[in-house]
């Protein structure tokens, strides 16, 4: 009954169970080998394993679409390299101990490479052996170890590039947080893959010099052990023994350099998904010219007198036919392009004109794009356009940052513009114009660059940053500089986002504010229900709502403005109070935009004298605003330019803190001038928060 009860309990050990032993176990049967004696037959199997996993490894480096796909690689190449030195240990211990007995003695694997691979001259096989180190250690792990070594290098030093990058992409709603963060995880696993490899270049650099330093000892310890022990002559103790340790040497050095040659083709395989061979091929031989000089090199080598002829004018007739052939599917394959674009969709005139109607007056977009022929391709999903992707990425974002459906973006064509350029246009009246590069990509200096880049010089047309149009294939050296490199689609979408952002006040109408107020209905009826018109008219609900998205304040939170305006409705009918009075309500929500979760605020404020000042200056003028004179309104400007750009520089925000009474007023003073400068007032400061001020204007 025992037995049964155990055989049960084996039944019940699943497959499952025993994922993830089989590393463990080959390194715990590496100290094995290192330690405990091993038959000649038990040698033979893991010689055969140890080529066998070298081949599978070179395999799957070759066949992976790019080097993160085999991520695993520097731990296979560190375990692979233990295995094959304890084995060489085991080996040798074989060789020694029984190699007096003959050439089988070690192994059939060890004298086969010993015997057949070199024909038994152990002359020869020393040659070999010797030119296999060359190889595998001056040439292949040298070159491989350099790459390896300045790939980690710049990979590191790209990597805030990269992470701007990802949060510039995500700032203009082109990527979502999921997205994001799964971009970040990849710049972090290729930073560590790189780094990894960097360090296992070295475990195949020593394993080399092991190697050399293995052949030697167990030649001299051969000679030692064979004639002192074992009584054998000089003669038989070099045959047999080099023999031996030159067959052990090749077992060991073969795997070795498969290895070596595996991480080679990783580390310089460039980070883009593709097959290997299909990029090699379709580089190589993408131009008939190169087969077409190389042909033309061969003849001339083929007819010089005392040269093999036939060798060479064969390969010169291979070579030139073909570049004829490839040359022949290019000109086909134009062809068929052409006759392609040639029988385009063709127009059917009507016999007779149509008649007029209201669908034929064109109406004005609230939200327009117009590109130049030259950027059509930016638009057009068929040709890899991605710029509509983006362009719903940003309304996406505005939308949820905002609290309102921002209308839809309609584009269009237009010949008067340059080729090059596009016009963004805000209820039929161009915002923003500017000129790109489809080809190209905008690196965009943020402040400190490493470098400068070669490229048209030219500004980021959302912020007015400096930046270059590079080519491509440059973007990782510009990353390296530190610049922020996006394509010309984000560009696009950026400077639509900033505008829109700036604009906000425009898009939001009647309909939008309808469409808002019967949302909250579905939630809170009884707050909605007479709200219109019985307390106020829409009008002036859309006048403070749009007062609210001048000043850069979300309305989300309809609930809090609804409650607010039917508190302070019946008493006033100013929409200036009333937008005061909903921010005094949102003043968390606003300070929490402005400042975080930080307790402390730092704030501008202005100095006594001039604060009273500006009150009487509004006192006299009735409210509508004070009598700032020029040359005051021009000191206080170029005041609050430097404390806003001094704030910027630590990194805080700039929050110009200010009276109730002149709130408003002094935020229609800096929005265009000064737009990174928030205003608010005493009363929009929340209770838990603290103040602290940084500098007092007119001091």
């Amino acid at each position: 009954m025992e037995l049964k009860a155990s055989l049960g309990q084996l039944k019940q050990i699943k497959p499952a169970h025993l994922k993830g032993i089989g590393t463990p176990l080959l390194v715990l049967a590496a100290l094995a080998m290192i330690i405990l004696p091993m038959p000649a037959f038990l040698l033979d199997i893991l010689f055969t394993f140890n080529i066998a996993l070298a081949l599978v490894v070179l395999l799957v480096a070759i066949y992976s679409d790019r080097p993160l796909d085999f991520a695993a690689f520097p731990t296979v190449l560190l375990v692979a390299t233990l295995l094959r030195l304890a084995l060489n240990v085991a080996s040798t211990r074989v060789v020694l101990l029984e190699g007096h007995n003959g050439g089988d003695a070690a192994g059939k694997v060890i004298e086969a490479f010993g015997s057949v691979v070199i024909g038994g001259n152990y002359a020869v096989g020393l040659v070999v052996f010797l030119i296999l180190i060359i190889i595998n250690f001056a040439v292949v792990t040298k070159g491989a170890g350099r790459i390896s070594e300045v790939s980690a290098r710049f990979t590191l030093d790209a990597m805030p590039g990269k992470q701007m990058a990802i949060d510039a992409d995500l700032n203009a709603g082109l990527l979502t947080q999921e997205e994001a963060r799964s971009r970040r995880a990849e710049v972090t696993r290729e930073a560590d893959f790189y780094g990894a490899m960097d360090g296992a270049s070295k475990f195949v650099k020593g394993d080399a010099i092991a190697g050399i330093l293995i052949l030697v000892i167990n030649i001299v310890g051969g000679f030692i052990i064979g004639m002192a022990q074992h009584g054998l002559d000089f003669s038989s103790a070099v045959e047999i023994y080099t023999l031996l340790t030159i067959g052990d040497g090749l077992v060991a050095q073969i795997p070795g350099l498969l290895l070596s040659i595996a991480a080679a083709l990783m580390v310089t395989r460039q980070n883009e998904s593709g097959d290997m061979g299909e990029m090699v091929m379709g580089q190589m031989f993408d131009s008939p010219k190169a087969l077409t000089i190389a042909a033309a090199v061969m003849f001339i080598m083929g007819i010089v007198p005392g040269m093999p002829h036939l060798v060479f004018l064969s390969c010169a007739v291979m070579a030139g036919a073909g570049a004829y052939f490839i040359k022949k599917k290019q000109e086909t394959d134009r062809a068929r392009a052409l006759e392609v674009a040639k029988a385009g969709p063709v127009e059917q005139r009507d016999a007779q004109p149509k008649e007029l109607s209201w669908d034929d007056v064109q109406h004005v977009d609230t939200i327009g794009l117009e590109v130049g022929y030259r950027l059509i391709p930016l638009v057009d999903k068929g040709q890899g356009g991605e710029l509509l992707g983006r362009i719903k990425g940003v309304r996406k974002k505005l939308s949820q940052e905002l609290g309102f459906l921002v209308p839809a973006v309609h584009i269009r064509d237009n010949l008067d513009l340059s080729p090059n350029a596009y016009r963004i246009s805000l209820m039929g009246v161009s915002s923003g114009e500017a000129e790109i590069r489809h080809d190209c990509e905008l690196a965009i200096n943020p402040g400190q660059v490493y470098g400068k880049l070669d490229g048209i010089e030219t500004k980021d047309p959302a912020f007015g940053l400096d930046a270059v149009w590079i080519a491509p294939e440059m973007r990782e050296h510009a990353q390296t500089l530190g610049y922020t490199v996006v394509d010309a689609s984000t560009v696009v979408a950026t400077h639509i986002s900033q505008l829109l952002s700036n604009n906000a006040a425009k898009l939001l109408g009647y309909e939008e504010v309808q469409q808002l107020l019967e949302m909250l209905g579905k939630h809170s009826p009884k707050l909605v229900d007479g709200f219109i018109p019985d307390v106020m008219p829409l009008g002036s609900v859309v006048k403070v709502m749009q007062n609210l998205l001048n000043e850069g304040v979300s309305i989300r939170d309809m609930k809090t403005i609804v409650q607010t305006l039917l508190e302070y409705g019946p008493k006033s009918s100013d929409t200036e109070v009333l937008t005061a009075a909903v921010r005094i309500a949102l003043k968390r929500m606003i300070v929490q935009e402005i400042s975080g979760p930080e307790l402390e605020i730092p704030v501008i404020t202005l100095a006594p004298e001039l604060e009273q000042m500006l009150h009487q200056s509004m006192q006299a003028t009735g409210g509508d605003g004070p009598n700032i004179e020029p040359s005051l309104a021009e000191r206080m400007q170029k005041s609050l330019v430097d404390a806003t750009q001094r704030q910027e520089m630590v990194g805080q925000p700039a929050i110009l803190l200010t009276s109730g009474m002149l709130r408003s007023t002094l935020s229609r003073f800096v929005k265009h001038t000064i737009p990174n400068l928030r205003v608010i007032s005493y009363q929009e400061v929340p209770d838990e928060k603290q103040i602290r001020i940084v500098s007092a204007v007119g001091q």
